[in-house]
């Protein structure tokens, strides 16, 4: 089985947001990603609208129907963004934390703190019974407390937050321990009958150690896929990490 490639084409929007101009299309650049191998399109719908907007969720969301391939679309417990959620029936729901004044998600949800823990809890239940067959992953820390809590909610997938692993990657320092810690955060999520996906911050280079860990059943990559497509093509870039990902089967 090769693990999954799903390409988050967030910062498409972005561009386009910086100048209020209707190009590059976020439509074009799902369609440029699925026609060269990715296997989903991730989008995230802020609360802010800092760059994916509402009507980016419905004319992305046919894109991916037309091609058969699934919709990841990442959003927080707002109650205004897990309406349009049930709206547009994604395959895929990654409920991830927001702040107004970071520069994109830090790290994980925190589900050790009570009241954000029955508002995730509210959302899960509500996502659950009003998108048939929807599958809901979690972006979290790779840490056992918060995994444990992880698996008190009717989720199918758990989405490990990379970042910290990218960093000391990008500085050419042993990312061993992240490794390890991956593993026992897989081995724990699969005897509960989890799925092991991650995330944030990963290039061509990072994330040919986690695949060669085995890890990881998907991969969601993103910034690093669309400032690369801006000196060899989006359709290049995405055929040739997923070729990448077909060298490295997980079994």
């Amino acid at each position: 089985m090769i693990p999954r490639l799903g390409v988050n084409i967030d910062h498409v929007a972005t561009l386009r947001q910086a100048r209020g101009e209707d190009y590059p299309s976020v439509v074009d650049a799902a369609q440029v990603s699925l026609s060269n191998g990715a296997d989903q399109i991730t989008i995230h719908l802020r609360e802010d609208r800092r760059h994916i907007q509402d009507t980016d969720v419905e004319t992305v969301r046919l894109v991916t129907k037309r091609f058969g391939k699934p919709l990841n679309l990442e959003m927080g417990v707002n109650p205004e963004i897990v309406e349009i959620a049930i709206a547009s029936t994604p395959e895929w729901i990654c409920l991830v934390p927001e702040k107004r004044q970071e520069k994109t998600t830090e790290g994980g949800l925190d589900l050790l703190d009570d009241a954000n823990f029955i508002r995730i809890e509210e959302a899960v239940k509500k996502l659950k019974s009003s998108i048939k067959d929807v599958k809901i992953s979690l972006f979290l820390e790779a840490k056992i407390e918060v995994l444990i809590r992880a698996t008190q909610l009717n989720i199918d997938a758990v989405e490990i937050h990379t970042g910290e692993y990218a960093r000391v990657f990008a500085n050419g320092d042993d990312v061993g321990r992240y490794i390890e810690q991956y593993k026992a955060a897989k081995e724990f999520l699969t005897n509960n009958k989890i799925a092991t996906h991650a995330g944030h911050g990963l290039t061509e280079e990072s994330v040919v150690p986690l695949l060669e860990s085995k890890i990881f059943e998907e991969y969601n990559i993103g910034h690093w896929i669309i400032c690369h497509a801006l000196f060899n093509g989006l359709s290049n870039t995405v055929k040739n990490l997923k070729s990448i990902f077909e060298a490295h089967p997980l079994k």
